[in-house]
């Protein structure tokens, strides 16, 4: 599991007295454990590598918004901060799909769906989540299938 992967690692970067890869790996800790206490009141039993990768994948975006942010304001200290932490955080997700991937995998969904026009792209982004789900970058997706219609 996805879960105990993490915490060994965690141990192991202590050991090693990794404090950069300690602290990374200790918030992704933390944020699962936030996720395990938000799903306790949860209605529907999420799959635990499910819930993990969901977590690991929100941390990611937030991770490369931040060092955007922080190069545009000259603050250069900050974003190789967060590009140490989402180097560990993408150590675990699975591999993103390339564009070329991506387009294959819509025709598929196009397909799959019977979607001809723009008003039908509800119907292909659920499919294109729920088959490849988090190996898929939703926001290309999203404009590679605005640009099939």
């Amino acid at each position: 599991m996805l879960r105990d992967q993490i915490k060994a690692e965690t141990v192991t970067a202590m050991k090693a007295k990794d404090k950069d890869r300690t602290a990374a790996l200790r918030l992704i800790g933390a944020k699962i454990k936030d996720r395990d206490i938000e799903m306790r009141t949860a209605s529907k039993e999420v799959p635990d590598d499910e819930m993990v990768t969901d977590v690991l994948t929100k941390m990611a975006k937030q991770r490369r918004e931040s060092i955007t942010m922080y190069e545009e304001g000259g603050r250069e200290e900050l974003a190789s901060q967060e590009r140490r932490e989402l180097a560990v955080i993408e150590e675990f997700l699975p591999r993103t799909m390339d564009e070329a991937e991506t387009r294959a995998a819509i025709a598929e969904a196009k397909a799959a769906t019977g979607a001809e026009s723009i008003k039908d792209m509800g119907k292909v982004m659920g499919e294109l989540k729920a088959k490849h789900g988090a190996s898929l970058d939703m926001g290309l997706a999203s404009k590679l299938v605005k640009e099939s219609f």
